[in-house]
């Protein structure tokens, strides 16, 4: 089922007319469809939840992290994946359980790691050499234990861009297969009685579309699974295997169903797991873009409408980069269309720009539009992830705020930000003493 709609000349979200939505809530503005998030839910349930036992689904919540975002996710029986001591306190204020969220990341902090341990959080995914000793001694001091995977560097190179390409050797993401970096800090973790050393994980990148490169990650870690067992006995629990399924953002881009990634994979870990005499560990997977990228949309103002002669018409909307900074960032594509001229015949062409002070802040290249003209509103598709979560401040301007529709109703879930509030910090000078 779409959630797109075009009535009366009007964009409709979820049942919602999108023009009416800029016109109460104000522009920029994000908007997102709950019955388009609880069709991937529903799909995660349908072919991996309820289709095989003992697995797991942890929403990366980096893709889009709010409280109402963790309550929904909570709601619909999914674990979440967080990377930061924001993302923790965002789904510790949405009262998310914490044996259910897995804290990923590199480079976590000392007062994260105390924040994971106090919580309770199920899984800590160890990134960095020096984290298990840092653990184990929060462990000691609080009292508590911790679960632990290991995020190995799987060396397989992916087809997408470098910035999102995560798996490759030269990562900073990861632990190196290297024996002699890898196997100890392995055996040390064993030896930790502060530690459950729980198994591995990996993520290979983003915005995938084959599933070949899973499955050779897969082979690798399952071969790392055995070795484990052949050296020290030892049964690992849980593998990991990412997420980074692709959506559809403009033509041509493949979006394939979450089963095309998860029945081969798991039909590989069972066949290695019998052929090598294992117990076959938990699977888990960390959806995050692919859960809520095609249910949102942002709304913008046109305002100044640029021709230059022999070149191109620029229209230039009340936000840009500083609302969707993908574009600029990885050349993202995108395409949409004007929300209150939806059904009027596209006659001419425009570059949709931004107001960043910035000659990236494009985007949109030689768009087919209908005539423009200054207050028209402005639809841009598939950026419910990785848009309000990597949104900014630069040349002052507040974050938007965050509408879910369902069924024709909208509710606010994250209020524009005020002008004082995004100096609230900051502080007048004062005379030197």
């Amino acid at each position: 089922m779409s959630v797109k709609t075009i009535e009366n000349n009007h964009l409709y979200w979820d049942g919602c007319d999108t023009v009416a939505l800029a016109q109460k809530y104000g522009t920029p503005l994000y908007v997102l469809s709950e019955n388009a998030i609880l069709q991937r839910t529903q799909e995660l349930h349908r072919d991996f939840l309820d289709k095989y036992d003992n697995v797991r689904v942890a929403f990366a919540s980096k893709a889009f992290n709010t409280v109402a975002m963790c309550q929904l996710i909570a709601r619909e029986g999914l674990s979440l994946d967080v990377v930061s001591g924001g993302e923790l306190y965002t789904a510790m204020k949405a009262g998310f359980p914490g044996e259910h969220i897995e804290f990923n990341g590199n480079n976590k902090s000392q007062a994260e790691l105390e924040m994971a341990v106090a919580y309770g959080v199920g899984r800590i995914i160890v990134d960095g050499l020096g984290e298990v000793e840092r653990l184990a001694e929060i462990c000691r001091r609080l009292q508590k234990t911790a679960k632990i995977l290991f995020r190995i560097t799987p060396e397989i190179t992916v087809d997408t861009h470098d910035f999102i390409s995560t798996g490759q050797k030269d990562s900073k993401f990861g632990i190196p297969l290297n024996p002699e970096i890898l196997f100890p800090q392995i055996e040390a973790a064993i030896a930790m009685p502060e530690i459950e050393f729980y198994g591995l994980h990996f993520h290979i990148g983003s915005q995938l579309s084959d599933n070949s490169t899973h499955l050779a990650a897969a082979k690798v870690a399952l071969s790392l699974v055995n070795e484990i067992k052949e050296r020290y006995d030892f049964t690992i629990k849980e593998l990991n295997y990412g997420g980074g399924f692709g959506v559809e953002y403009v033509e041509g881009d493949v979006r394939q169903p979450y089963g095309y990634f998860l029945d081969p994979l798991m039909a590989l870990t069972e066949a290695y797991c019998g052929e090598h005499g294992l117990l076959r560990p938990n699977i888990v997977i960390e959806p995050g873009r692919s859960l809520v990228a095609e249910a949102g949309i942002s709304l913008h103002t046109i305002g100044e409408i640029k021709t230059l002669p022999g070149l191109r018409t620029y229209a230039a909307i009340d936000g840009g980069m500083t609302d969707n900074i993908r574009p600029g960032l990885y050349q993202a594509d995108y395409t949409g269309l004007v929300a209150n001229k939806a059904a009027t015949k596209r006659t001419e062409s425009v570059t949709i720009s931004g107001k960043a002070c910035e000659s990236t802040d494009i985007l949109m290249k030689d768009l087919p539009v209908p005539p423009l003209s200054a207050g028209d509103i402005f639809a841009t598709f598939t950026t419910g992830a990785y848009g309000y979560s990597m949104a900014s401040n630069y040349n002052k301007l507040p974050i938007p705020a965050v509408v879910l529709v369902k069924d024709g109703q909208d509710q606010l879930i994250v209020a524009r930000q005020s002008y004082e509030q995004m100096i609230q910090n900051e502080r007048f000078l004062e005379e030197w003493r």
